[in-house]
This record gives structure tokens, C-alpha cells and sequence, in this order.
């Protein structure tokens, strides 16, 4: 921990001492929790007095304690020991001040992080991968809309003036939000997030970004979890609003994100051969691609976590509702964008905006080894004469959670203890959020029955 410090007086001999240091530890739904930190006491961090309960990793989405987790109160809450994570100390370009933030986990001896980490489940699927001798590359795209500013929570989000109801890549609307788009990416080279092109996407106000391949997992997690909150900071400074929810409006596209993953080996990538393979892709890939749709069931409660996740996957939606793949056909769950030399890869399209980061690429990496390690043999593509359609991805959160919570695959990848403690939030917002009734329900039932 000690090397932090010397992070820290780099840091001060660039920018200057600041006035405060945040500590963000982002918990089960990707939201950041923490503190803050006077910036002249940046050795408080490394000596084991800056604490958190542990719990802190696992509340629901609304911030409570629950206590059928076995968490909080129920073992009488105990503090874990926050932990600064290496290369994460940046400037924080949108805050008033000069600022700084850093990364943090948490565990109760100081050095070992707590298996409630979803940034330790990832960073042990990469273990997984260096045990066989292999090393995931990954890149990512997030989608995310802005609004205007709201009155209040509860109302409906609404597109900037002038926004056209298909962007569709128009550079128009990139002009018209140049400020603030100009902004996002300066902050991005701020902090050193490696972020790609910027392009106006289908909805009215909705932009994607995409991020550099790379085959540091972690980094590139971390910068879609950083990316979130730069967003939002940037966009508030321009009395504007910024979303990555789900499907925030009912007649326009939603939010994803798309995870793009190759493997490589000491020779390179494993997948750039083209073979006799189904599709005539390389083995290996066929293997990934099957591995993946197999899993993925299982895998939806981490990559459409929430009740307006589910939304993306009604018929008739823009989102893939089925888990299939093709040869650079976007409306399959499974794309594969090249499939020889070393840009060959998978394109995963099923996670939303809304996701966390680090569990939904674990779960795709752990559906890409699960077929790499079984050899399976992939279906038939969607472009194949003779393809059947598979059942339907579920539209339906509760059977997504009941099949997370008994899924075999997903108890060896996240744990026994993080899968019920995953469920038991989710059966919790489930709980919560469907009791409500809609005002949709009044307007059309309370008068006429």
C-alpha cells in the first residue's frame, strides 16, 4: 500500500495537492459509495483507518440494508478496511475545486479484498484464463441518452430541444452538442480513460461511445464504470441530464452495452483461423460462440439487472430477444464482426447500459471458457438455410433471477455466498417495485370496473 503514496506524490508533483481525495468503491449495481478525504491526508489511506461496513458492498438499488442477505445488522454490520486500487488515482475535471479520485475496494485484514468485490469475481475470471495459458481482449461500447433537466424523480425523461426523433450517425446533432460532447472527451484524456469514436445513435438524444480493445480486463471494466460517472458529472455542469437506464422511453431505442471479446494465447489470437468449423469460422470461435449462447439464460440477471432492463426485450424491440449468432448480423444476439486474422472476434450484445460492468463481462468470459474448455459445438447461424429459431430469451425478471439463483454455472463462476447474496437483491427490488401499481392502471381500470 505504500505504493500509493508514491502514486499520490507523483500525482501531487503534476497537478498540485488537492483539496479532497473521493474514495470510490462501486457496490453490486455499479454504483460508486465512499468517501471523502481531507487531499492533505492521503496517508490515512494506506494505514488501515479509513473504514466502511463491508455491507456497503450490498445494498439494493435504493441503498438499503437487507437483512435476508446475512449482511448489515444481521452479523452486526463490521467494518471493512478500504483498500486504494493501483493506477485508478485520476483528477476529477468536472468537480468545483481541484479534486481527485481513486478506486477502492474493501476487506476486513487490509489486504485481502472481500469476496463481495464484483471487481475481485472479474479479476478471478482473468486468473481462470492465465491458469490455461490465455488472456481475454475486450472492448466495450456504451450507449447513454441526455434529457433535459427534470422538476422531480418521478417524471418522464424528455430529449434535448431540437433533437430529431432518428439520429441515426447524423453529424448535425454531434454539432449542435459539441459543448458538452467535447467536454465528455476531454475529461476522458483527463483521467486516461481510452475511449474510441463518438457517434449519434438511433434514439432522439441517445449517443454511444466506444472504447479501445485491450487485454487488461480490469482496466477496461473499470473504464466503463468510471465512464458512467463522468458522463452525469460533465452533463450536470451543462444543466442537462445524462441516462444509461435500460429503455428509459417506451418508443425509442434502449441502452447497451456491447462487449466485444477475443483470446489470446502466446501466439496470438485464437480465434483469427477460419476453418471447417460451423459457419466456416475457426473452431475455437465456435466453441466461444456456443459456450456463450448456452449460458446466457442464466446469465441475464447480470446483464439486464433491473425491472426496466427487462423492457429491451419485448418483441418487436430493437434489442436481440434470442439467443442466436451470425457472420456481422446486428440483430443477433451473437455477432461476430470479423472472423479471421487478429481482429476476429465475438460482439456480445444482450447486456444493457444498466448493467455492472464487471459482472456481466465476467459472465461472458465465463461463457466463453465454459465452451472453449467443453469444445461445444455451436448451432447453426442466423444466416444458415436450414437454422430453427431457439426459444426466446425470457422477457420476464423474476424467471431470469430464478434461473441465476439455481444455475450451476453461475454458482462456479461468482460463488456459492454471491449468488444467494445476488438473488436475495433482486428478489428484494422485484419485491418493491412490482407492488406498486402504475398510474397506466388507473387511467385505464379504476373507472370502468
Amino acid at each position: 500500500m505504500t505504493d500509493f503514496l508514491d502514486e499520490f506524490a507523483a500525482y501531487e508533483a503534476k497537478h498540485g495537492q488537492p483539496d479532497r481525495i473521493e474514495l470510490l468503491l462501486p457496490d453490486i449495481n455499479a454504483i460508486h459509495r465512499g468517501k471523502w478525504l481531507p487531499g492533505n491526508d492521503a496517508k490515512k489511506l494506506v494505514s488501515g483507518a479509513v473504514r466502511l461496513p463491508l455491507s456497503t458492498y450490498a445494498p439494493n438499488i435504493m441503498g438499503e440494508d437487507i437483512p435476508e442477505t446475512g449482511l448489515g445488522l444481521a452479523i452486526g454490520d463490521p467494518d471493512g478496511i478500504m483498500m486504494p486500487v493501483p493506477g485508478t488515482l485520476k483528477p476529477v475535471p468536472w468537480a468545483d475545486g481541484h479534486v481527485a479520485q481513486v478506486q477502492c475496494e474493501m476487506g476486513e485484514d487490509g489486504e485481502t479484498i472481500s469476496d463481495l468485490s464484483t471487481r475481485g469475481k472479474l479479476a478471478a475470471m482473468v486468473d481462470r484464463f492465465a491458469a490455461r495459458g490465455l488472456k481475454p481482449v475486450i472492448a466495450s461500447e456504451l450507449e447513454f441518452y441526455l434529457l433535459t433537466p427534470r422538476e422531480t424523480p418521478e417524471e418522464a425523461p424528455c430529449p434535448p430541444p431540437h433533437a430529431p426523433e432518428a439520429q441515426n450517425y447524423e453529424l448535425n446533432v454531434l454539432d449542435r452538442t459539441q459543448e458538452i460532447l467535447t467536454e465528455i472527451q476531454q475529461a476522458c484524456a483527463i483521467q486516461g480513460l481510452a475511449t474510441d469514436s463518438l457517434i449519434a445513435e438511433y434514439g432522439p438524444g441517445q449517443y454511444e461511445i466506444n472504447f479501445h480493445h485491450t487485454d487488461d480486463v480490469l482496466e477496461a471494466a473499470d473504464t466503463a464504470v468510471l465512464f458512467r460517472r463522468l458522463v452525469r458529472g460533465v452533463v450536470q455542469r451543462h444543466d442537462m441530464e445524462a441516462t444509461f437506464m435500460a429503455k428509459p422511453y417506451a418508443e425509442h431505442p434502449g441502452n447497451g452495452m456491447h462487449v466485444h471479446v477475443s483470446v489470446a494465447d502466446e501466439s496470438g489470437n485464437i480465434f483469427r483461423h477460419g476453418g471447417d468449423g460451423c459457419g466456416g469460422i475457426a473452431d475455437t470461435l465456435g466453441f466461444a460462440v456456443a459456450g456463450v449462447l448456452e449460458t446466457m439464460a442464466e446469465s441475464q440477471a447480470v446483464l439486464a439487472p433491473h425491472m426496466n432492463s427487462f423492457r429491451r426485450f419485448a418483441p418487436g424491440s430493437f434489442s436481440p430477444n434470442l439467443p442466436d449468432w451470425g457472420i456481422d448480423h446486428r440483430g443477433a444476439a451473437i455477432r461476430l464482426p470479423d472472423t479471421e486474422g487478429p481482429a476476429a472476434r465475438l460482439e456480445h450484445r444482450i447486456g444493457g447500459a444498466d448493467c455492472n460492468p464487471y459482472l456481466a463481462i465476467t459472465a461472458i468470459l465465463g461463457g466463453v471458457l465454459y465452451g472453449l474448455d467443453r469444445k461445444l459445438p455451436p448451432p447453426l447461424p442466423i444466416e444458415d438455410p436450414n437454422w430453427e429459431e431457439p426459444a426466446p430469451l425470457g422477457h420476464d425478471w423474476r424467471h431470469a433471477v430464478d434461473a441465476f439463483a439455481a444455475s450451476a454455472f453461475i454458482r462456479d463462476i461468482f460463488g456459492e455466498s454471491f449468488q444467494h447474496i445476488y438473488a436475495t437483491l433482486k428478489y428484494d427490488e422485484i419485491a418493491k417495485l412490482t407492488s406498486e401499481i402504475t398510474t397506466a392502471e388507473y387511467r385505464v381500470y379504476l373507472g370502468r370496473l
